[in-house]
């Protein structure tokens, strides 16, 4: 199975990272959502992509100087909220641990928590360009997949997830071939590729045999599955 994720929800219809995007998603038939996890100011799990909301909202500053409530008022949801849709809807999440630019303590711990509040551990990946953060979180419960995300072409990257210790590759979809995906298979390790977006790009990620296709638009990955 083909796991069909909906990058930051369905965000070639509505708004990044927001409800009416999570909402869109799940109408649309995806099996999943992919979204971008920091802390509020008061050490709140809330989901935005950038460190800062000046793209994505009328206000400006980093998101680490507002508190959740403020946050929320500019339509940025909380961790919560999506664990309490996903959990009735019956989907699985994808979550980025965005702790690259702003290192944010314990961001790994409270986001495990939530997970584990809603007994979602068998429902979720967690997945970082920081590998440390994914170390961690194994560290911390060694049930909830992890995934590592990376941009560039590596050297034998089944071998490198392998001693990590994380269950599946995140590659930019351009960085894979079928011979990288079934070298992967070979060490019982996932490949799920982001950000999907045209049709072709999502047909030849089907052909290689890909285990989740992250895209902006599920519709146009759920014409292919």
């Amino acid at each position: 199975m083909i796991f069909n994720m909906a990058h930051r929800g369905a965000s070639g219809h509505e708004p990044e990272n927001t409800m009416g995007a999570f909402e869109r998603a799940i109408e649309l038939g995806c099996d999943g959502i992919e979204t971008d996890v920091q802390l509020s100011k008061d050490g709140i799990p809330i989901l935005i992509h950038d460190e800062t909301v000046d793209r994505t909202t009328t206000n400006s500053g980093f998101v680490k100087d507002f508190t959740c409530s403020e946050l929320r008022d500019m339509g940025i949801p909380s961790l919560e909220q999506l664990m309490i849709l996903a959990k009735l809807n019956h989907i699985v999440l994808n979550l980025e641990l965005k702790n690259g630019i702003v290192l944010y303590k314990e961001l790994e711990e409270k986001v495990i928590d939530i997970i584990k509040k809603y007994r979602m551990e068998q429902s979720v990946i967690l997945s970082s360009f920081n590998h440390q953060s994914m170390v961690k979180c194994k560290q911390i419960e060694a049930s909830i997949m992890t995934g590592l995300l990376y941009i560039e072409n590596l050297v034998q990257p089944e071998k490198y997830c392998k001693y990590v210790g994380a269950d599946a590759l995140h590659p930019h979809y351009r960085t894979v071939n079928k011979e990288m995906v079934e070298a992967a298979h070979e060490r019982y390790m996932k490949v799920n590729v982001y950000t999907v977006n045209e049709e072709e790009d999502i047909q030849n990620m089907v052909e290689v045999g890909a285990d989740m296709i992250i895209s902006n638009y599920p519709d146009r990955v759920k014409k292919y599955l």
